[in-house]
């Protein structure tokens, strides 16, 4: 076993790391930590899940000078050191939460910058003095060009999930952020997989750096090897019954669903919801504050099922997430291994489910022949099916269903007056045909002088009788006065100003 001691590692920050629990180093940390320490630029790639975080929050705690230290200037004090740019909220705050539990017997200052929260709390805690800054690209360029944020002595930078921050557009934002930094940073950059852009801003902005990938050679597998697999052709009208039972399988933990868009989201937590599962939705629709709270109830066991869309793909390191489902067929490879990856962390074991729509077939089968997966043809597979019971190791005798479904509201009488025959009514009017000479209400089927049903009930309320009777010939309103009596009605006209060319008004 390789302990963090045994790679160099300052007893303050492995002692942190055991008191959680953390105690034998993984790869990927035993091939970066001993290059990293030293201040060299280094590309990590590794599969997900594998330890990244702390293969380079290490070093970056480690290489801060505090005042307690013999080399500290005073030059930096209250300014920041380090950097680190994730593309998400939701990783920004996962990896602060890690740099915090690895930091606490170094005592340093750290800030965790993003946006949709108001700017107060950062530009406080920026004033006061920070050493580890952790945020999104967005929020810590702004706060830069406001000059609140002062990147002039950062001396280790991180891009963590890079080719995240590619796809999502953040690369303009990350070079201006680069560009605020001093040349003689440390820089690590760290991803899943290398695209061209992501290897054009290694070689631009990194100064000879180490390429370090935590797998062998010939392993080609982007996944971790710990994950089973299934993948399957469900229709979309069963799969919340087939939810059900998965989350009634042997072993189940936490749970993962992830949807295409965050309307799906939304209301496939809410069937849950509705079904007695402790489910809770997360998308880009719900305030900051309200995705937060929805990933501590998570992360804190509150609840074992969140229902989100790929902005929560990237960096939800929970433990005991024994179950990823994709209510959805993916995009693409990239975001089915980066899904499926929030299972199987670590070393332990999980079942990543895939339903894959009929309209999808073709899309699953390009991530299937670029992953090299054996699911070329996804199974037929329904609530009742068999396969489904034996697979995922679920009772038979088990429903989708918690508790019972939540009783329908009756539609309220709203004096509307319905669309006749239901309440033996014709087509009644907005006001149930309680005005003269409407369309028919409940009963009237008085359309001006006739009866467009016929019969007693008038309308299409056929031969059920007249709830009210028309209203008699003396309650009519009495004629307008005609000839000499009849009142002067002074009509209006109309005058048009006709205006040239020119746009003036003649005289």
């Amino acid at each position: 076993m390789t302990t963090f001691k045994d790679l160099g590692v300052t007893p303050e920050i492995a002692d942190a790391l055991i008191a959680v629990g953390i105690e034998e180093a993984f790869p990927i940390q035993e091939m970066t930590l001993g290059v990293a320490l030293q201040g060299t630029d280094l590309i990590g790639q590794a599969r997900t899940g594998t330890g990244k975080t702390l293969a380079f929050s290490i070093p970056v705690i480690q290489r801060i000078s505090l005042p307690a230290d013999a080399d500290y200037d005073e030059e930096l004090a209250g300014k920041p050191q380090a950097l680190i740019v994730a593309p998400t909220r939701e990783l920004a705050i996962q990896v602060a939460s890690d740099v915090a539990v690895a930091s606490k017997g170094r005592g340093t200052r750290n800030l965790t910058i993003y946006g949709g929260v108001p700017y107060e709390s950062q530009l406080d805690a920026l004033t006061a003095g920070v050493d580890i800054v952790v945020g999104t690209p967005g929020r810590l360029l702004d706060l830069a060009n406001r000059g609140a944020l002062d990147l002039s002595h950062i001396r280790t930078l991180v891009l963590d999930e890079a080719d995240e921050m590619l796809d999502l557009g953040f690369l303009p934002d990350v070079e201006s952020l680069l560009a605020k930094t001093p040349e003689s940073r440390q820089t690590m950059l760290f991803s899943a997989t290398m695209p061209g852009a992501i290897v054009g801003l290694a070689r631009k902005h990194m100064r000879h750096p180490m390429n370090i990938r935590a797998e062998s050679g010939d392993d080609d597998s982007q996944m971790v090897p710990a994950t089973a697999q299934f993948v399957w052709q469900a229709h979309d009208m069963d799969k919340p019954e087939i939810v059900g039972r998965i989350l009634q399988a042997e072993d189940v933990g936490r749970v993962i669903i992830f949807t295409r868009t965050k309307r799906t989201a939304q209301r496939v937590a809410d069937e849950l919801i509705d079904r007695g599962f402790p489910a809770s939705p997360l998308h880009g629709d719900m305030a900051q504050p309200a995705r937060e709270k929805a990933l501590t109830r998570f992360r804190e066991g509150k609840i074992d099922i969140l229902v989100a869309t790929d902005v929560a793909a990237r960096g939800i390191d929970v433990a005991g997430i024994t179950h990823v489902i994709n209510y959805n067929c993916p995009e693409d490879d990239k975001t089915y291994v980066h899904r499926i990856g929030r299972t199987g962390r670590a070393g332990a074991s999980g079942i990543a489910v895939t339903f894959v729509d009929w309209a999808d077939l073709v899309r699953w089968k390009l991530i299937n022949k670029a992953l090299g997966l054996p699911f070329d043809e996804p199974q037929e597979t329904y609530s009742t099916s068999e396969h489904l019971f034996h697979d995922l190791g679920i009772d038979p005798n088990v429903k989708g269903r918690l508790k019972a479904a939540s009783p329908r509201e009756p539609k309220k009488d709203d004096d509307r007056g319905g669309r006749g025959g239901r309440d033996g009514g014709s087509r009644g009017g907005r006001d149930g045909g309680k005005r003269e000479g409407g369309r028919g209400g409940e009963g009237g089927g008085n359309r001006g002088a006739s009866n467009r049903g016929g019969g007693n009930g008038g309308g299409r309320g056929g031969d059920r009788p007249a709830r009210e009777k028309a209203p008699a010939a003396q309650d009519a309103p009495a004629p307008l006065p005609t000839g000499e009596d009849a009142p002067r009605i002074r009509r209006r006209t109309r005058t048009r100003t006709r205006t040239n060319q020119s746009g003036t008004t003649p005289e």
